[in-house]
């Protein structure tokens, strides 16, 4: 397979899976999370090498993950025992990891060969060089199966549990009154949402993890009125991001993993303004119309 085929396969993984979990982190309107474990991994990978001296993928990994697991839970537990907002919660926790990250590699220096802005910025075009080999036989880059690994259980997960996230999405309380394990669920959406971040940030970069998991989800949100809905729709977006972004990469000669960003945006702003039920500039409707809806509604009640 060609470098350009992998590049569009890995990109149009990475917004498969974030746009999954970005549904349910909207509709919980935690949206900020996947850009709070996104930057809090670095201080996971530093803390990995340090303890580790090694710069394996195994350690690096169990670092990251650790770190975006850690951000997941300290956030919560401010949101819930310190009664900080959800929002604030997170902005308090990612920052002072991410700082604490800059720091460990401001004093460790010359023991540590990482640069923060290759984690935070990334670059799709790279994936296809780091490449899996067994008994001789290239297996691919390392990224496609790192994100294959986090989407196969994402989806399993997903469709066999679709009722139960769809409670969790929509109402907790009820879903805890019906004898849902709320903690439990949680638990298993932020660690998938941690393993997504992980395996994403080093093909598209830290930042532009946020960008897959909330623009795909905010335009399906705008197209769908349920869940299952919602999680057709997204993909549909993350599909077209990923392959439109990479069209305007190679024809302005630019970044990648920004211009499937800037797709994904775009996509968005299109989808407010002309498309959905509530498009902004739809024709809003005339009076006389107003006035059979209002007696329809009489009638049915």
């Amino acid at each position: 397979m060609s470098d350009a085929l992998w590049i569009i396969v890995i990109a149009v993984l990475t917004g498969l899976v974030n746009a999954w979990l970005g549904v349910f982190l909207v509709l919980r309107r935690q949206a900020m999370l996947g850009d709070a474990i996104s930057h809090s991994v670095l201080f996971g990978l530093v803390a990995a090498f340090l303890l580790s001296g090694s710069r394996e993928t195994l350690p690096m990994f169990a670092g990251a993950l650790a770190a975006g697991l850690l951000t997941a839970w300290l956030s919560s537990v401010l949101e819930r025992r310190g009664g900080v907002s959800a929002d604030a919660s997170m902005g308090v926790v990612f920052t002072t990891l991410f700082a604490l990250g800059v720091i460990l590699i401001s004093s460790q220096a010359g023991q540590i060969d990482l640069d923060q802005e290759c984690v935070l910025y990334g670059e799709i075009a790279f994936a296809p060089l780091d490449v899996i080999s067994m008994g001789g036989m290239d297996l691919g880059p390392r990224a496609f199966w790192s994100l294959l690994a986090v989407a196969a259980p994402t989806l399993a997960l997903i469709l066999i549990a679709l009722p139960r996230l769809q409670a969790l999405s929509f109402d907790a309380r009820h879903a805890a009154a019906l004898g849902l394990n709320i903690g439990l669920w949680h638990f298993l959406l932020m660690a998938l949402t941690a393993l997504s971040a992980v395996a994403s940030f080093d093909a598209v970069g830290a930042i532009l993890v946020v960008a897959m998991l909330v623009l795909p989800a905010l335009s399906a949100w705008r197209m769908a009125r349920g869940l299952g809905g919602m999680l057709v729709w997204a993909s549909v977006y993350a599909v077209l991001a990923s392959l439109s972004g990479y069209a305007f990469a190679v024809w302005l000669d630019v970044s990648i993993s920004a211009s499937i960003g800037v797709a994904g945006g775009i996509l968005l702003l299109i989808t407010l303004l002309f498309l959905g039920p509530q498009a902004m500039l739809r024709s809003p409707p005339r009076p006389a119309d107003d006035a059979v809806a209002s007696s329809l509604s009489d009638l049915s009640g």
